[in-house]
């Protein structure tokens, strides 16, 4: 009897639409490219945050999140003998915000709960942490790179430790846009942190492909995804498409970088 594999390719547990303020295109457009790929489920990952003060919204509104969630049980009953359609969350963590987070989180069943953290407090506003805007780099590399990265995976442990999160979701994109950005020991020691408590947890690791086309290697890296292999933590392929052309980009390399 052969071992499962490594990863499932034959579902994108990472999907935003039009919904979000910053991806394209309808979600049935999203349903009928995962099923010319071949795939058999597929999970939207609508963006919530709370109490974020940014100039540009990226996230659901609640009026949003109610046609969202609406429209996704109507394509679940169209498609149900065609693919498996799931409707998730990706968390934005505030950690000045986590009871109403909780709060948020009971309005509606979500299937997963992905956990991110996008945006940083400086000087009395958010910037955002995996932007490639400029405004967001130089803000973010004022506030000093370390305490931003510092910051970044204390935050994760926190929203793991109190947050209902299912996956963790891009692990180690922070400042992904700085070049030659590098993680310092004390880094390395958040990292392992969170992922022993993620195991403890039974918390999934998200292997997101839309690393492939940034840095020729998914997000987290081959350490980190090691580590967790180590610690038997799941993983689960998300393309973070925000086209419906983007769905299941790269799957095809990930049984090979894994080994």
């Amino acid at each position: 009897m052969s071992a499962p594999p490594l990863i499932d390719i034959t579902a994108d547990g990472h999907l935003h639409t039009r919904f979000c303020n910053h991806a394209r295109g309808e979600m049935e457009e999203f349903v009928e490219a995962a099923i010319n790929c071949g795939l058999r489920q597929i999970t939207f990952l609508e963006h919530l945050e709370v109490d974020i003060d940014y100039d540009h919204r990226t996230w659901l509104r609640a009026i949003d999140f109610q046609t969202y969630f609406h429209k996704g049980n109507q394509l679940k009953t169209k498609y149900t003998n065609r693919i498996e359609i799931r409707l998730g969350i990706e968390v934005g963590l505030n950690l000045q915000a986590i009871e109403k987070i909780k709060q948020s989180l009971t309005q509606y069943p979500w299937e997963t709960i992905g956990l991110s953290y996008h945006f940083f407090r400086h000087n009395g506003r958010h910037y955002n942490m995996v932007s490639r805007r400029q405004e967001n780099l130089t803000a973010l590399t004022a506030a000093g790179i370390d305490r931003v990265i510092d910051d970044y995976f204390t935050g994760l442990i926190q929203g793991v430790q109190d947050l209902p999160c299912t996956m963790v979701c891009h692990l180690d994109a922070v400042l992904r846009h700085l070049p030659d950005l590098r993680f310092n020991e004390n880094h390395w020691q958040l990292i392992d942190t969170l992922l022993k408590l993620m195991q403890r947890k039974g918390t999934a690791l998200e292997i997101n492909t839309s690393g492939f086309a940034n840095r020729n290697e998914p997000y987290p890296n081959k350490r980190i995804t090691r580590r967790a292999r180590e610690l038997g933590i799941q993983l689960i392929a998300g393309s973070d498409a925000h086209r419906p052309d983007q769905v299941g980009r790269f799957f095809a390399h990930l049984p090979g970088w894994l080994h």
